[in-house]
């Protein structure tokens, strides 16, 4: 078995959401679960089958957010994983709905941070380990930094 470390493409003022599902279905019932949720959210959708034909499926309502999730899923070359590249909106904004997919089994991030993911590769295929999210942990958060942080998350609005 090798082991392989994939830097994805984050877009440009988006974030990716990378996962694991088990149903050609994938791509079409997570547009569903995104536009009902947050209707002027632009996004790319890609799905890799594991089986039967084996196509990075796609979907989406931004050809250039599409672009991204395929290059990004083909990147990571593991069946049965899929990548929502999105702008507009955050991911915690879709996240809820995306976990109650059905055939959704696992979201392994959820980023606008440098992300890798790393990939076990056997003879039969590719499956993703986990991922590398951002950065290290470089201090304790200060009486400053929590000031920071509360006013920040009041400036985009997820707080009163």
């Amino acid at each position: 078995m090798e082991l392989h470390n994939i830097p994805l493409d984050i877009p440009t003022d988006g974030n990716i959401v990378v996962g694991q599902s088990h149903f050609i279905k994938t791509v079409e019932d997570i547009y569903e679960a995104i536009v009902n949720t947050v209707p002027g959210m632009k996004f790319g959708i890609a799905f890799n089958e594991a089986s039967g034909a084996c196509l990075t499926r796609v979907d989406g309502n931004d050809t250039e957010l599409e672009a991204n999730a395929v290059a990004n899923a083909q990147a990571i070359g593991a069946g049965h994983a899929f990548v929502i590249a999105l702008r507009g909106g955050f991911p915690i904004n879709i996240l809820g709905r995306i976990k109650d997919v059905p055939e959704v089994c696992n979201i392994f991030c959820a980023t606008a941070n440098p992300v890798e993911v790393i990939v076990a590769q056997s003879a039969q295929g590719r499956g993703i380990l986990g991922v590398i999210d951002g950065n290290s942990p470089k201090g304790i958060e200060s009486d400053n930094d929590k000031e920071w942080r509360h006013s920040f998350l009041r400036k985009i609005e997820y707080k009163r």
